[in-house]
């Protein structure tokens, strides 16, 4: 049945939805292009309004663009989980930084996150999961990470009342959740309270250089002057790096997720089993999703990327829902450059709002009742969708460029972004303005793509 439905909703695409934006909390933000700035943060989700603050405490002066809202795409429709458990272990060392940020932001930026020390739990449903889950553990053992097997009794302690036997479960105590919709624009406002100049609706069409380095970003409201750029700009960050001549392989899928009203009685940590992921929100309702489908809109990069994906496409057969929709002719129409100073495709779609997926989130919720009688009385209170841009090996790019000097890429980031987004943004911030790094920066350059490296997508994340 989800196959099917999978393939027909693509119909309701075009259908305007504004709930979900109307929920994203607002920000006063500036309204005067500045003439000049050491850096520009192009994009304004988690990634780069991290950077835009971590620039702005520094006394570094920041000016953050944004084509549409703060937050308005994927930063604000993820799950809001911010977890360690199930990392690519390449991605550890961030995301261990980053609980150590979130757990600090609230009293750093004064305001609320939402942020809470939750725990996550993977079930198990048989003996070769726990197996799986086991496989992980021996794969990150030298990180320190908190993670650990539990067993029946545990878990019912976890996750009391299940109406399904589970073989146990992976645990990680130290892992948590946060609001999207609360956490980036209260970030923004810090990141502005502290210097940062915060442009909404103001597209960057393009950058100019000076002997070869970047001098200014050209926007459709003018030029800014500046020393660095940071690209976070999400699933629009191959288009915009293509226009400057810059490949960097991204694809895009498509998450469906839902919230409920509030449910009295239900679970504090947040879980993932078979057909369903849940996790607690600030006012007692759940965000819901299937966890074992992953939408993908086929487009003209999906044949011109197909061999750098295999790998990838392969490991994710059993979940992956290729189709054909309306993308396609969306993005074969679009070209790969334009004049700077005429309009760029950045301004002719604002925000990527696709369609959820009734019969997936349909499915997540019969699942999700099945498994844990609690949620018999939950109330659908909104659906909505997003795009996640990934990359071959689902491990982001946080890198610098040889072809253009001065131009850090943040992107790619897989699903994984909105919990590693702090360190990822702070880690952005330290390459524009050539600060020490503390992390290897291999596994997240550009170049791993084009200098023969093995391109491993790791399984089970």
């Amino acid at each position: 049945g989800i196959g099917i439905l999978a393939v027909c909703d693509w119909f309701n695409e075009s259908r305007p939805r504004v709930t979900l934006l109307s929920m994203i909390d607002r920000i006063a933000k500036d309204d005067v292009l500045p003439r000049s700035t050491d850096v520009v943060v192009i994009g304004a989700g988690i990634i780069g309004v991290s950077a835009a603050l971590t620039l702005a405490e520094r006394g570094i002066s920041v000016v953050l663009i944004e084509k549409g809202v703060i937050s308005g795409e994927q930063s604000s429709r993820n799950w809001g989980w911010c977890r360690q458990q199930g990392r690519d272990p390449r991605e550890l060392p961030l995301i261990i930084e980053s609980l150590r940020l979130w757990r600090e932001l609230n009293q750093r930026i004064e305001e609320e996150t939402g942020f809470r020390q939750c725990g996550v739990v993977y079930l198990a449903r048989t003996a070769a999961d726990l197996e799986a889950r086991e496989a992980w553990l021996d794969l990150v053992k030298s990180y320190g990470v908190d993670s650990r097997l539990v067993g029946r009794r545990e878990l019912d302690k976890l996750l009391p009342g299940s109406a399904v036997p589970h073989a146990g479960a992976l645990f990680t105590p130290s892992d948590g959740r946060a609001e999207p919709a609360l956490a980036v624009p209260a970030m923004a406002r810090a990141a502005r309270r502290r210097g940062a100049i915060v442009l909404e609706k103001t597209a960057a069409r393009g950058v100019e250089t000076r002997a070869g380095s970047i001098c200014n970003v050209v926007t459709e409201k003018g030029r800014i002057d500046c020393n660095g750029v940071v690209l976070a700009g999400g699933v629009w960050s191959r288009l915009f790096c293509q226009s400057l001549g810059i490949d960097v392989p991204q694809l895009k899928v498509v998450s469906s997720v839902l919230r409920t009203q509030p449910l009295p009685g239900g679970p504090e940590v947040s879980a993932s089993g078979h057909g369903f992921s849940f996790r607690k929100r600030l006012d007692g309702g759940y965000t819901v999703a299937h966890g074992g489908v992953i939408n993908y809109d086929l487009v003209p990069d999906s044949f011109r990327l197909l061999t750098r994906f295999l790998p990838l496409a392969w490991m994710a057969r059993h979940e992956l829902r290729p189709r054909f929709s309306s993308r396609f002719g969306v993005e074969w129409r679009q070209p790969s450059s334009w004049p700077l100073d005429k309009p760029s495709p950045f301004e002719e779609i604002r925000i990527l709002d696709p369609a959820p997926q009734p019969g997936v989130l349909r499915a997540a919720v019969r699942n999700l009742k099945g498994a844990y009688p609690v949620f018999q009385g939950l109330e659908v209170a909104e659906e909505w969708a997003g795009m996640i841009d990934v990359t071959p090996d689902a491990v982001p790019v946080i890198s610098g460029t040889s072809a253009l000097p001065g131009l850090i890429l943040a992107t790619g980031f897989s699903g994984h972004g909105f919990g590693i987004g702090p360190a990822a943004g702070r880690l952005a911030a330290d390459l524009v303005t050539a600060a020490p790094i503390a992390v290897d920066l291999q596994p997240f350059a550009l170049s791993r793509f084009f200098d023969g490296s093995k391109i491993c997508p790791v399984a089970g994340i």
